[in-house]
């Protein structure tokens, strides 16, 4: 039998070894045996918890997006300045557990899983909302309505675009380099809105 606790564990084993199996290959071509051998457990387990890889691939979605809320909450609960609010979204971007590269390679398989899988693309979907409503509920107090809505829009991009460029890995980045390239340009956005007192 079983022993008391042990599902929560092995649940976390699974999805944790799903997110390594998948940013290996680079796709979601993956078997469950392949995933269940990582995390050190019978396919016919991972099947019992998970009844199919695609609900496994959901729940290791929501385990990275519930990562990323808890590292934003805790970052956002630091400071009252709207700056640096944003400059807290951008450093959790970034973070080395998210911009790792398997990681990075597992966020980009999820986006294509996405054109085929309405599930997979509603949790994409509230990831890319909720990070550009925290981006422009900060620039609302630092430039007018339309400028917050275009420059969220703007670093939400070159957050994505840099992701996409470290899945490449011809030159990868570290993890400095992204939050300095995406700070630059919002430097760049609100020099015509921020007096010297505003300041990161």
């Amino acid at each position: 039998m079983p022993r008391i606790g042990m599902e929560p564990l092995r649940r976390k084993a699974l999805v944790d070894a799903a997110l390594r199996t998948i940013g290996s290959h680079g796709s979601l071509d993956v078997t469950m045996s392949e995933i269940a051998r990582e995390a050190g457990v019978s396919a016919a387990l991972a099947h019992h918890y998970f009844g199919s890889k695609q609900q496994l691939v959901i729940a290791t979605i929501r385990s990275l997006l519930a990562r990323l809320r808890a590292d934003l909450v805790t970052a956002l609960q630091e400071t009252n300045s709207a700056r640096k609010r944003l400059s807290a979204v951008i450093r959790v971007s970034f973070h080395a557990d998210q911009f790792d590269t398997e990681t990075v390679a597992a966020w980009l398989a999820f986006y294509v899983e996405a054109q085929r899988s309405e599930e997979v693309r509603r949790l994409l979907i509230i990831y890319t909302r909720r990070l550009r409503s925290n981006l422009k509920h900060a620039l609302t107090q630092l430039c007018p309505p339309d400028d917050a809505t275009r420059i969220a829009e703007g670093v939400a991009a070159m957050i994505d675009g840099l992701y996409i460029r470290q899945s490449l890995n011809a030159s990868p980045l570290g993890n400095d380099a992204p939050i300095r390239l995406t700070e630059d340009y919002l430097d760049m956005q609100l020099k015509p809105f921020l007096k010297d007192t505003e300041t990161p």
